[in-house]
């Protein structure tokens, strides 16, 4: 598939143009505000309930589970359901979590494994939520300030991470966990306000809903027809898992390591939450200068710095300094990664790319979480920190060679609309099936290797798509004869998968015409499977009767 030179970058504050963007961003601040200071409270009352190490990081764990779980399921609800009504079932169902975790606190019934459970169940909120919140910011900026509003969106989260920590510290140390709860609780209303408010712009679909089952097999399909999207997903399950050491084991560093509170605890997310947000205000700027692969191996030194640091230093000014790096680190690496697989799907299919990105990612950090966590509970947080930061400098390792990401391109995902469906002697059902392609070409004999490696890629795009069974024949006795095959499951799965094609696709699809020396053009026969022995079953296939 031949890329396209990436077109001029607009302003990094391009996505504030669009007012639902601004509304959406503003009101996320104070959502995402109300999580941190939910997490420093869950996390610092785990310290208090519970003198176990590997309890402690459970609490990053037990958030980051539910969206490895159950991410792809929620981004094919993304991307076959209003995202708008998907986003408002999520934050009313965390708004209603919140408001019972409070309750549990403040009446003293948290144990430490409720307590994980509330957060698990926070965290399933967010799985539901994120792959509509993602694919969503396509639906309110246009292609061209995509990458602006991904960074602008890390941005936001980690201005509040700068400074929500440090509160929630203070709450915590004030007036207990219990109030940082309802602090949270309070924090999901100015969104679910802004969310019932907008008037999203639907395109209505010829076609019927996908079922989740098939939706989440074409979603996984994609991704793995996607090489660069693979590559994407396993550096994003490496850094989640090697970068999560410090999150997890942070409450440990400032109490043992640091010796201190939880207004420290406060203070290093808020270095955190700093570095950050420098992060994301350098990212355009990075972009311009390095490659992407660039990007991400200083995202992992960086964090490998960082948590080396945080595990040797007993000083909170130079603690603090460390992750102001690890912050910085953090959105470089991970809104590039965003920002990767947004660019490299189609509207269609976004959801559920992004979804199997943050199954990955989490993933990562669920299991890292975990493992760090027992590693601290038998060696101490710095020997845990220390070995993490050796496997971050063998994930940057991992592009020099075999998993080097994708150079910055643009393509031009939008579809195609070019195909028609054609009209059918026969009254085919969009159930009836399976459905069979044939495509006859006539290439001469000295294009027959180019022929040939055009349709390797023509297979990729195929099965990408949902084409089944795909095969490339050649007729014995006339060599210049080649015949494309392949199958749909019924009709409507046929309509969907030309329906699919983008304008980048197409350019597979004109090569390959380019190459054929007959008189007309490829000629296309559709065909429709039939038994031969369906007269002497009780009844006759379903589909079968639909044809007469």
């Amino acid at each position: 598939m031949n890329d396209q030179p990436a077109p001029d970058r607009p302003s990094a504050l391009a996505p504030f143009k669009h007012s639902i963007f601004r509304s959406v961003w503003i009101a996320s601040l104070a959502s995402n505000f109300g999580g941190l200071i939910q997490s420093v409270g869950a996390a610092w009352m785990m310290t208090a309930i519970s003198n176990s190490a590997d309890m402690v990081a459970l609490v990053q764990a037990s958030t980051a589970l539910p969206i490895m779980l159950f991410s792809l399921a929620s981004g094919a609800i993304a991307d076959n359901y209003n995202r708008r009504k998907v986003m408002i079932a999520a934050q009313g169902f965390m708004f209603a979590v919140s408001i019972a975790l409070t309750l549990a606190a403040y009446f003293d019934f948290l144990t430490p494994w409720l307590l994980l459970s509330f957060t698990f169940l926070l965290g399933c909120g967010t799985a539901l939520n994120n792959p509509s919140w993602q694919a969503a910011v396509g639906d309110m900026v246009p292609r061209s300030d995509l990458p602006a509003a991904v960074s602008v969106n890390s941005m936001g989260f980690n201005l509040t991470r700068s400074v929500g920590p440090a509160i929630g510290g203070i709450i915590v140390a004030a007036a207990g966990a219990a109030a940082a709860f309802a602090v949270n609780a309070v924090s999901y209303l100015p969104l679910l306000f802004v969310l019932s408010r907008w008037k999203q712009k639907e395109t209505p679909s010829t076609l019927p809903r996908e079922t989740l089952g098939i939706a989440m097999t074409a979603g996984l399909r994609y991704v793995a027809m996607s090489p660069n999207i693979e590559k994407v997903l396993l550096r994003g399950f490496v850094f989640g898992f090697t970068a999560i050491s410090v999150l997890a084991l942070l409450p440990l560093v400032a109490r043992d390591i640091v010796q201190g509170g939880p207004l420290l605890y406060g203070v290093l997310l808020g270095a955190f939450g700093i570095g950050a947000v420098g992060g994301a205000l350098i990212n355009a700027w990075l972009r311009q200068k390095l490659s992407s692969e660039w990007i991400v191996r200083l995202g992992f030194m960086g964090f490998a710095v960082c948590a080396s640091v945080a595990a040797l230093s007993q000083m909170a000014w130079l603690t603090c300094a460390a992750l102001l790096i690890g912050g910085g680190s953090w959105v470089i690496s991970l809104s590039l990664f965003n920002v990767t697989v947004q660019m490299s799907t189609p509207r269609w299919v976004v959801g559920r790319a992004l979804s199997l990105y943050q199954t990955a990612t989490f993933g990562g950090m669920a299991l890292g979480s975990w493992i760090w966590g027992v590693i601290a509970e038998n060696h101490g947080a710095g020997q845990a920190l220390l070995a993490s930061a050796a496997l971050m400098i063998a994930g940057a390792a991992l592009g020099l060679k075999w998993f080097t990401l994708p150079e910055q391109t643009s393509l031009n995902l939008d579809p195609l609309n070019r195909w028609k469906e054609p009209h059918l002697a026969l009254d085919v059902k969009p159930r009836s099936g399976p459905i069979v392609i044939m495509i006859e070409y006539v290439i001469a004999l000295k294009d027959t290797a180019e022929f040939l490696d055009a349709m390797a890629e023509r297979r990729r795009v195929r099965r990408r798509d949902g084409a089944r069974q795909w095969t490339l024949a050649r007729d014995l006795e006339n060599p210049e004869l080649w015949m494309e095959t392949y199958h749909t499951p019924t009709w409507v799965e046929y309509v969907r998968h030309n329906q699919r094609i983008t304008h980048a696709d197409a350019i597979v699809g004109e090569r390959v015409r380019k190459l054929h020396s007959g008189q007309e053009p490829p000629r296309v026969h559709r065909m429709i499977e039939r038994p031969t022995d369906w007269s002497v079953t009780i009844a006759p296939p379903k589909d079968m009767l639909d044809l007469h």
